[in-house]
């Protein structure tokens, strides 16, 4: 962190996680941890079709398990309400994993989907049975090949949300007419989803009142989906989540596993737990869609650039799936004179892909800055320097002003660290002993903004505060940051601050997604704790003192609170068309990102093709660093995860039958302790003044440019471009 932000108070301070003694001790209390008296267990029966309809089900196997209480099929499952239809004007709706009516129908739309429950007095009854339930087809001509579905692609829809391109001049002419031009291919793999704990719910009935645990990234949005589903009021639906073992969009989105587990508990009168396996993860939970993109870039000798053309193929599934803003990062990096953004979808007969960490950036940067890497190499000029020379000092697209940006500092300070200096340009030049060396550069970048959040907090005359809104922590210390902006926004201890979380009983909070929670909260913390401070020094003007306390208790008062935000329906609508209206203003005044610069060095064994990454640099603008402890390891855990994908991550998709072939993590490699680097970690510290706090954003900023840098510097050590993800060794041999 610079000198250009010096904590005063709690905030940049890198204090330990106030629930860092519950998690590591073991005390904290999972999802599928939580137990209740009667408690039966569900499992999934998948479809081993991509499309068609069931013509048989036989369950008599399963029936006569022992410990086996139901075996819930479409055919004798309770009825459910039909998924909601989305709508930008309600974010909530939006909340589906998928629009499949789950046991309300015989059809198939996908390898995996659930077409039948199991529920057991234990896990190992439920698990049994499952596996002797035995499904007859019709089957469907499904398509399911993603590469093979390429010239049927169609312009992605835009939204309000996320526009699907975008234009400037003409940078198809400005290519062909560019001294220097390169026009590459790149493509990249599905993702599928591993965070630490694996899906799972606990759902049980009092009467017409649902109360559920589970592991979410949209408390408040499940609540609403679970209602609508159920035919229930919101306030008869309690989502418990005061612990997430991981998200990174994989939970910001309703699964089947916790309808039917809901499902189960109210056919049965019995508390429900379903416990996902890995491979039921990947069945029946949306992973990344894979890629493939042409980024062509154009330039003058000097290296300034007259085109960009970055376009985008992309896939969902055709019962729902999330599109990806590949080429987001490509509209705000590079001072091109034209540009040409577009973005394409396919509809395939597979389960709906969800956001993934940095969903579209973390893909996009890949090829953007292997192209302008190359670029660099075409030139013959350093890659970093390529990038200063078309740094721009306005939004290139439209002008609009940047309410932040120190992408070249990041560069400038990423170089000395790093030591840049010592790297000879030449591909090949490097080597330590029998290893071929290598270094690389690419930049980060992701979109920032906010939602809106409902809180309280009260202020006691001990001293104490407390923050009451519903947000999730979903393990980036969420809890810890809310409470050092709370203390130093009221000039109290830390120590003094209490914070509530992880439940629907609580005020809303928002989506804890696209890196802009902590921001979110903290601008309703700061609304309210202001609220609070007039009423303090009204209340102060009429009994006199010198603090919070003892104002309070010359006034005969044990506390006082503010609140931000209506529970009503009327003013969630009023929260909803006030986020539309700021996102919609916000927008025409200027771009906001996180932004950074990665380094990499690789040794690569030149016989073997095996790649090392043995050092890491990257140096971050993320506006005000709440937590400087938690915030590096949000941007460490982004590298890492792009390492992944960079180096070994890869979903196999049968493109003859759409069924996953690596469903685990014997399969499905994923970066170990061996695989990870020293990772130097720092921040510019610059506060963003538009934003709440000054609060940028982290967790997502970290995977971007990733898979890139590390690209980079496989060429530089060998010579060889890999432009097609992951970098495996036969791709090298």
């Amino acid at each position: 962190m610079t000198t250009a932000q010096k904590p005063t108070g709690a905030v940049g301070k890198p204090l330990d996680r106030v629930d860092g003694k519950t998690k590591t001790t073991g005390a904290a209390e999972f999802a599928a941890e939580h137990t209740y008296p009667g408690l039966a267990h569900a499992a999934l029966v998948h479809a081993t079709i991509s499309r068609g309809r069931i013509t048989a089900l036989h369950t008599d196997d399963a029936s006569a398990v022992p410990g086996v209480i139901t075996v819930l099929t479409h055919r004798n499952a309770p009825p459910l309400e039909p998924v909601p239809k989305t709508s930008p004007l309600d974010l909530s709706s939006m909340v589906s994993g998928t629009s499949v009516d789950y046991l309300q129908t015989d059809e198939v739309y996908w390898d995996g989907q659930p077409i039948a429950v199991v529920v057991a007095e234990n896990a190992a009854a439920a698990n049994q049975a499952a596996a002797l339930v035995r499904a007859e087809y019709a089957p469907s001509e499904a398509a399911v090949d993603f590469t093979g579905a390429e010239a049927n692609a169609r312009p992605q829809p835009s939204s309000p949300i996320m526009p699907a391109g975008a234009k400037k001049g003409d940078a198809e002419e400005a290519l062909a007419a560019a001294p220097v031009a390169l026009d590459l291919r790149f493509t990249t793999p599905p993702h599928n989803h591993n965070a630490l704990e694996p899906h799972a719910t606990v759902a049980v009935w009092d009467g017409d009142r649902l109360t559920v645990h589970e592991p979410t990234q949209a408390i408040d949005w499940f609540r609403a989906h679970l209602a609508a589903r159920f035919g229930l009021p919101a306030d008869d639906v309690r989502v418990l989540s005061p612990f997430v073992g991981g998200g990174f969009g994989g939970k910001g989105a309703v699964w089947p596993g916790t309808i039917l587990t809901a499902l189960a508990a109210r056919a049965t009168g019995r508390p429900v737990r379903l416990a996902l396996s890995r491979e039921g993860v990947y069945r029946t939970v949306g992973g990344r869609t894979p890629s493939i993109q042409r980024v062509a870039v154009g330039a003058s000798h000097d290296g300034k650039l007259t085109a960009l053309v970055h376009t985008s193929v992309t896939r969902t599934g055709r019962v729902g799936g999330f599109p990806e803003p590949v080429t987001t990062q490509s509209q705000h990096l590079y001072a091109a004179e034209n540009i040409l953004l577009e973005q394409k979808l396919v509809r395939l007969d597979l389960l709906p892909n969800i956001p993934m960490r940095a969903p579209g950036e973390a893909i996009g940067t890949f090829a953007l800055e292997c192209a302008i890497d190359e670029l660099a190499y075409e030139l013959d000029i350093d890659p970093i320097e390529l990038r200063l020379r078309n740094e721009p000092e306005a939004n290139p697209l439209d002008g609009k002003e940047f309410s932040l940006r120190t992408l070249a500092e990041s560069y400038r300070q990423g170089a000395a660290r790093f030591g840049w200096h010592e790297r000879t340009p030449e591909p090949r030049s490097m080597r330590d002993g029998r290893w071929l060396v290598g270094m690389g550069a690419a930049s980060a970048y992701h979109p920032a903004g906010y939602f809106t959040a409902d809180i309280t907090v009260r202020l006691s005359a001990d001293g104490t505060v407390l923050v009451r809104c519903g947000f999730q922590e979903i393990g980036t210390g969420g809890a810890t940051a809310q409470a050092q902006i709370a203390a130093d926004a009221l000039s109290v201890p830390f120590q003094a601050v209490h914070v509530e979380y992880g439940d629907s009983a609580l005020p809303k909070g928002p989506f804890a997604g696209g890196s802009m929670q902590t921001a979110t909260v903290a601008a309703s913390l700061l609304e309210a704790c202001k609220k609070l401070k007039r009423s303090l020094r009204t209340m102060a003007r009429r009994t006199g003192g010198d603090s919070h306390e003892e104002v309070l208790r010359r006034a005969n008062v044990p506390h006082i609170e503010a609140k931000v935000g209506s529970s009503t329906q009327l003013g969630r609508k009023s929260d909803q068309a006030r986020f539309m209206l700021r996102l919609a203003r916000d927008r025409r005044r200027w771009v906001r990102a996180s932004t950074g610069a990665h380094f990499c060095q690789v040794r690569v064994d030149p016989d073997t093709g095996e790649v090392r990454v043995t050092r890491w640099t990257g140096v971050f603008s993320i506006g005000t660093v709440v937590n400087p402890k938690s915030a590096v390891s949000q941007l460490r855990g982004g590298i890492v995860m792009g390492l992944g994908m960079a180096l070994s991550e890869e979903t196999l998709v049968d493109p003859r039958t759409g069924r996953i072939m690596n469903p685990s993590l014997s399969e499905y490699h994923i970066p170990v302790h061996a695989d990870v680097p020293p990772i130097d970690v720092s921040f510019l510290g610059t506060p963003d003044p538009t934003m709440p706090g000054g609060i940028l954003g982290a967790g997502e900023l970290g995977i971007t440019g990733v898979a890139a840098a590390v690209a980079n510097a496989v060429h530089h050590a060998t010579g060889k471009r890999v432009r097609d993800l992951p970098i495996s060794v036969d791709k090298l041999l």
